[in-house]
């Protein structure tokens, strides 16, 4: 097939679909045409070439720019997920290539400046805030990653669960943002921190830049208004959060989800500036009034690491349970999947590396290939999309069941029941760490499954199996293990009266001890018993 348009897709972007004449793929493919030089076959092939990135202000990079650039004899341009389309032109890509130059002489110079601002902090870090919470003002809240585009997954049922519940425990929170999260109250004050295009092309650097555009952003939207306290969602290199609260003399409750660096060696590549991202998560970590933790994990490591354990509240995840409950109407999704009258395992995900897919996948192909007769009425439903969905998808396609196995790709968050619903049993196949150290997540799909009143099968893993409870709950296996996985999933086919006991204890146990609300009053609590204590 003669392809006369290139669109070449950032990683992070689902892949669109190619219209007539177009050839679609990722920057990731692209970068190994270069390596291998196959790119000369693409020079000047194409009439139009089109970037697809998260927003314009990240786009100045000019090595893949002049690549696109020379793939095409005609129109060039980037385009933003979130809006926008900039023409690319010889200028423009010199003016990038001169900017680059000037970062790589200037990256030492920001780091100088990091180092002095973290020195700072540190000196103040045991500093704590010892007057009560005043409830009657808003919190600030701030999300400092620089995750763009995001519309559905875990973080976003916390952001918006805590978001929503301090919303309507205290007052609406100042929320700060580089993109929009769905699902948060109407009543909730959004401002967007606006990203600048500098130091673009190196990867750890923005999220050091992103320190002044917070601080100075959240002083702009605060415009001399009093917050309660200061509530961030830790970051990588961020510390945007111990600045505002030191200013504002206010409590800092620092969210902590695991440790930024460890995430990089083990699941992407190794930090470039660790030491310096070590040292800036340690002084977030000892500097806040409260820090919270979704698990007994992540408070040994923490502990271990020097953090006083009084300061530590350990906060599985949770769940709107209004939201999520066992009579959404599932009608036209089983409809539009041909699921009517089938027996529906699902899992949602972003299919990152410790969701464990994967071995879902290969459990499914066990399970049938063991009882050829479920392949005329079960089927999985595979909800959303992320890093191991094409491997996932290369599980079922070489096993030969594309048929009866559903890929719904990304589902935005406000749909995310309904899809659900769809299900008949929901799968929690979770994998342990690759460094042998324990699982400390609390996944929040485990308690949107346990509102569906579903059954569900789970790996037997560290929280999740503190939160269920084998033949009780859910139906536990040891995670990993795909003939267990298998087992697990046809006792459940097999026996609807087992599944329904489980999905109705599971919905009991989470209406009773695992909502949103429940979730935030207990930070509420632990701040001002922590405030308590520094005055006495």
């Amino acid at each position: 097939m003669t392809h006369t348009q290139i669109t070449v897709v950032r990683g992070g972007l689902p892949l669109p679909a190619a219209g007539p004449g177009e050839l679609v793929v990722s920057d990731e493919s692209v970068r190994a045409w270069v390596r291998d030089g196959s790119v000369l076959r693409h020079f000047q092939r194409y009439r139009g070439a089109r970037l697809l990135t998260e927003r314009l202000e990240t786009s100045g990079r000019p090595m893949l720019a002049w690549v696109l650039r020379a793939m095409t004899r005609g129109d060039c341009s980037i385009v933003g997920a979130e809006g926008g389309e900039r023409e690319v032109t010889i200028r423009l890509l010199l003016r990038w290539s001169l900017t680059l130059a000037w970062e790589v002489l200037g990256q030492r110079r920001l780091l100088r400046r990091v180092e002095r601002e973290v020195d700072q902090l540190q000196a103040r870090a045991g500093q704590t805030r010892s007057a009560p919470l005043d409830r009657t003002v808003p919190p600030l809240y701030l999300r400092t990653d620089l995750s763009f585009g995001i519309r559905a997954g875990g973080s976003v049922g916390h952001i918006a669960g805590v978001v929503n519940e301090l919303a309507a425990m205290i007052a609406p929170p100042v929320l700060l943002t580089v993109s929009d999260v769905p699902t948060v109250r109407d009543d909730v004050e959004i401002h967007h921190v606006a990203i600048t295009e500098a130091f673009w092309n190196f990867r750890e650097l923005p999220t050091m830049v992103l320190n002044d555009a917070f601080h100075d952003a959240a002083l702009r939207a605060l415009g001399g208004r009093r917050v309660s306290f200061v509530y961030q969602r830790y970051s990588l290199n961020n510390y945007a959060g111990l600045r505002l609260a030191r200013r504002l003399a206010v409590p800092l409750v620092l969210e902590y989800n695991g440790s930024e660096v460890w995430m990089a060696r083990h699941w992407g590549q190794p930090l470039k500036h660790e030491a310096l991202a070590l040292r800036i998560e340690l002084l977030n970590l000892t500097a806040a009034d409260l820090v919270v933790v979704v698990s007994r994990a992540m408070r040994a490591e923490l502990v271990a690491r020097g953090v006083p354990g009084e300061r530590v509240l350990v906060n599985p995840n949770a769940v709107d349970p209004e939201r999520y409950h066992p009579t959404v109407d599932a009608a036209a999704s089983r409809s539009r999947y041909a699921l009517t009258g089938k027996t529906v395992v699902g899992f949602i995900g972003t299919f990152g590396p410790w969701h464990g897919a994967e071995i879902l996948a290969r459990a499914f192909v066990e399970l049938l290939h063991s009882r050829p007769e479920y392949r005329q009425n079960v089927r999985l439903l595979m909800i959303g999309a992320g890093a191991r969905l094409n491997d996932t998808r290369r599980i079922i396609d070489e096993a030969g069941l594309s048929d009866v196995v559903v890929f719904t790709g990304l589902v935005e968050q406000d749909r995310g029941p309904e899809f659900l619903a769809a299900c008949d049993i929901l799968v929690s196949p979770h994998v342990p760490n690759p460094d042998g150290t324990p699982f400390f997540g609390s996944p929040t799909k485990l308690f949107e499954y346990m509102a569906t009143g579903r059954g569900i099968v789970a790996s037997d893993l560290d929280q999740i199996g503190e939160i269920l409870h084998h033949g009780e709950s859910a139906w536990m296996v040891p995670p990993g293990d795909v003939g267990a996985l298998a087992q697990g999933m046809a006792r459940l086919i097999d026996d609807p009266p087992l599944r329904s006991a489980l999905g109705a204890a599971a919905r009991c146990d989470v209406v009773a001890n695992h909502t949103w609300h429940a979730h935030v009053r207990a930070i509420l609590d632990a701040l001002e018993s922590r405030l308590a204590a520094s005055a006495a």
